[in-house]
């Protein structure tokens, strides 16, 4: 921490009160730092704590942690200097031959898997045959000797599904019906509930309290964008004025772009616009050439974005900005915050698939038509808007609303999981410094996007989903992880594996479970307050 630390304050209001002023948020991307709990240490000038003979000591707290790593904690010129010089350096041909590379061998280990797989799937069915060299195998015992059995397949499988070296799942491609096993195939129940989707929708007034009942677990992604729009109260239930009420509002959102947008370099919406340009999500190498220089802002990237080819194309990067920007000059109390961006990636991946039927990972947008991407941005935009509008205290000044949350997130756990909360509190790990992300960015950076999707279907059909229950689920997914939490002995273990959950592999089923959980929680708690409170 720079000596001039505590001249600072953590919660800065940004000095010109224009509408669209950008709010700077440190916890959007690390865990924010709080002066009145670390005042000792700024004014001991972080010195580290008097070497002891013998082994190292680990850390074990927060405040010897920081004390170890007091440079990472700067925010300074430092930062402009590095960034400038990773651009100067960064042969960008190199870069991309590595990448391409990597790409060219990970596909190429995944058909050689698949091949064996084939082939161990034809062997097996062979031998496997009630008649192999005309006469009947009673057990996979007779089989030839070296042939696979059955407990070296499961073996196998068990091997393959383990959570480092997890089942290749397409991001976001056919989520309404993706599990762990990647297989995309409808089930007959499955069938069975888009049928009822599609019953419920078809009528001239659609019954919004049925829709909900049915969508909390799980839309089909056939009728999601939808079924999306209505829950979300941007389309009417009244099925005869919902083409009017589209054209209405997408008109009203191109309007706001013929009328605010060309101001985004007007000298008081210049921070606003350069911080969206910045937290948009971008891999390409080039981006770091072309913005070198960046000051006092560290750079956002939402976890999943960078993984998905869709969000690296120009245009679809555009369509954020605009989005972002409009939002923002149109919500003065919050203006632009740090996170707001990964909330419409949900919304615009859902609102493509309503125009495509391939998967959309690597789907190249230019080849819509330009009204459909036009409609697209525009929906996109006001259920973003809607969704901001109920969580608003989220990202107003000091941030409020996330405050609130993070408290009760602390008190319902030392409520339902009294050694995970006493063991985060012997190492001084505060909720505040890993919770504001879950809060923040609705637990986006720690989820793959298809399982986002799906938690925002329930999110939809749940009464206050993104700002009440969302509570319960962040609590039932903390204690979730119980036993990695209790084998870590330290401050800084414990740090690393909350900010970096194992999620990856996670499908529909383990969504379906988190959910139910937080549903359990709500119903013992929702109703009754003081029983979580101390």
């Amino acid at each position: 921490m720079s000596s001039d630390g505590n001249k600072k304050q953590f919660w800065k209001r940004n000095a010109a009160k224009v509408p669209g002023s950008i709010q700077h948020v440190y916890g959007a991307q690390h865990p924010p730092f709080d002066p009145l709990l670390h005042a000792n240490l700024i004014k001991a000038g972080n010195k580290p704590p008097p070497a002891t003979p013998g082994k190292p000591k680990k850390a074990t707290t927060f405040q010897e942690f920081e004390s170890i790593t007091s440079d990472a904690w700067d925010v300074g010129d430092d930062d402009d200097e590095l960034l400038a010089m990773a651009a100067q350096n960064l042969n960008i041909e190199v870069v991309m031959e590595t990448a391409n590379k990597v790409s060219f061998e990970l596909e190429k280990e995944i058909r050689e898997e698949d091949e064996e797989d084939e082939e161990d799937r034809v062997s097996f069915a062979s031998q496997s045959s009630p008649y192999t060299d005309g006469r009947l195998v009673k057990s996979h015992s007779e089989a030839p000797i070296g042939s696979p059995k059955a407990g070296e397949r499961a073996a196998l499988h068990r091997q393959r599904s383990l959570p480092h070296r997890p089942p290749v799942i397409p991001l976001v491609a056919r989520m309404a019906d993706q599990n762990t096993s990647g297989t995309p195939a409808m089930t007959e129940r499955e069938a069975s509930r888009l049928d009822k989707f599609k019953q419920l929708l078809a009528g001239p007034n659609t019954d919004l309290e049925e829709l909900r009942k049915l969508s909390w677990s799980g839309i089909p992604r056939q009728v999601r964008p939808i079924t999306w729009k209505l829950l979300s109260g941007y389309l009417p239930a009244n099925a005869e004025r919902r083409e009017s009420v589209l054209q209405r509002k997408r008109q009203e959102y191109f309007g706001f772009i013929q009328q605010y947008y060309d101001s985004r370099n007007d000298e008081h919406h210049q921070d606003t616009y350069r911080q969206i340009h910045i937290d948009i999500p971008r891999m390409s190498p080039e981006s770091l050439v072309l913005q070198p220089k960046v000051t006092e802002i560290h750079i956002d990237i939402p976890r999943t974005n960078p993984l998905i080819p869709l969000f690296q194309q120009a245009s679809v990067q555009e369509i954020f900005e605009r989005i972002l920007f409009i939002w923002a000059i149109r919500h003065p109390a919050s203006g632009y915050v740090q996170g707001i961006n990964d909330l419409v990636t949900p919304f615009f991946v859902v609102y493509v698939f309503e125009y495509i039927e391939e998967e959309v990972e690597n789907f190249d947008v230019s080849s819509l038509q330009e009204e459909a991407l036009r409609n697209i941005e525009a929906d996109s935009f006001w259920c973003m808007s809607k969704l901001l509008d109920g969580i608003q205290d989220n990202y107003t000044f000091a941030q409020p609303g996330i405050q609130r949350k993070v408290k009760a997130l602390e008190e319902l756990v030392s409520r339902i999981d009294e050694s995970v909360h006493r063991h985060m509190q012997h190492y001084e790990v505060e909720y505040l410094q890993f919770a504001f992300r879950w809060m923040n960015n609705l637990l986006m950076r720690e989820l793959p996007l298809r399982c986002t999707i799906r938690l925002w279907d329930t999110y939809q059909a749940e009464p206050e989903g993104f700002s009440h229950f969302h509570l319960y689920v962040c609590a039932a997914f903390l204690v979730r992880w119980r036993k990695e939490i209790l084998e870590e002995r330290d401050f800084q273990g414990l740090m690393i594996l909350l900010q970096n959950l194992p999620t990856m592999h996670w499908g529909n089923e383990e969504v379906s479970v988190l959910l139910a959980e937080a549903y359990r929680l709500k119903f013992a708690f929702a109703d009754a307050p003081n029983h979580y409170k101390r």
